[in-house]
């Protein structure tokens, strides 16, 4: 057997030492995993502005903890969640109500107001949901029996309601004797006070505060010479995306019996046939 010298030793070994290193150079180092991409955020669902008038019970006033509450809120509670919608309610002063929307400053109005068609030059409304007409209230030892009767009698009202439409349109837009108020129960309380003669506003606040103040010793008059009016849910003009929208809530809780329940909450019983259609 040939013996191995040194040289051809180190040689060899050199050899051998410089093919591993080729190998080894050779490997394909293995793949880093891509960083994966950061999860994007869910958008955040969009909350609609719902502008009120809150001291207008039963529709809309503030409980001792001041939240917003009434007939209108909850139809309109009911119908956003049926649409798919988010709302929040804030309280707005029914003077600057109209401008709130106008402006972009509301997404929606809700706030007993009644469909005319001064008000469909500015705004859109939703289908009606509620049916309305305007009510005397005078004490109940009063003689008038009549509209007619409050022609040359003071008069109260809430400023820029359609009660202050038709007391003007009687009494002419001069007069002295149509005092405006804020709000229909101020107007009741000056009545109670004796600073007018009687109160025109809408029915179903008139109800509500004379059932509810018994001490105020009032009683109702209804008259033929008032028409029927309807409210309905105010947006802005041509935003027809969120006018579909509230209209496809609104039929919804009608269909499925949401709305009587409501109805029936604030006034007793269901509506007559003939409302909300």
């Amino acid at each position: 057997m040939p013996s191995i010298t040194t040289r051809h030793f180190l040689q060899t070994a050199g050899t051998l030492v410089a093919g591993l290193l080729l190998a080894a150079c050779s490997k394909q180092e293995p793949a880093t995993p891509a960083a994966s991409a950061p999860a994007t955020p869910a958008p955040a669902a969009r909350i609609y502005v719902v502008g009120t008038d809150a001291a207008y019970a039963p529709f809309e006033s503030q409980n001792e903890k001041g939240e917003i509450v009434g007939f209108d809120i909850e139809v309109v509670q009911a119908a956003a969640q049926k649409a798919g919608m988010d709302v929040k309610f804030l309280n707005t002063p029914w003077e600057g109500i109209f401008n709130s929307l106008g402006q972009g400053d509301r997404d929606l109005l809700v706030s007993s107001i009644t469909i005319t068609d001064e008000r469909k030059q500015t705004m859109d409304f939703s289908t009606p949901y509620f049916d309305a007409q305007q009510l005397i209230a005078v004490k109940k030892d009063s003689k008038i029996a009549s509209f007619d009767d409050l022609k040359k009698l003071k008069v109260g009202v809430q400023n820029g309601t359609t009660g202050d439409e038709v007391i003007t349109k009687l009494q002419g837009k001069d007069s002295a004797n149509v005092k405006r108020f804020e709000s229909t129960p101020l107007a009741l309380k000056e009545l109670e006070g004796g600073g007018v003669d009687a109160v025109v506003a809408d029915n179903g606040v008139v109800v509500h505060y004379v059932n509810n103040n018994a001490n105020a010793q009032f009683k109702t008059i209804s008259d033929a010479s008032f028409k029927a009016e309807q409210y309905g849910i105010a947006v802005k003009k041509g935003n027809a995306d969120l006018l579909e929208k509230i209209n496809k809530g609104l039929a919804a809780i009608k269909t499925d019996g949401s709305y009587d329940r409501i109805y029936a909450k604030y006034f007793g019983a269901a509506p007559a046939a003939a409302a909300t259609k």
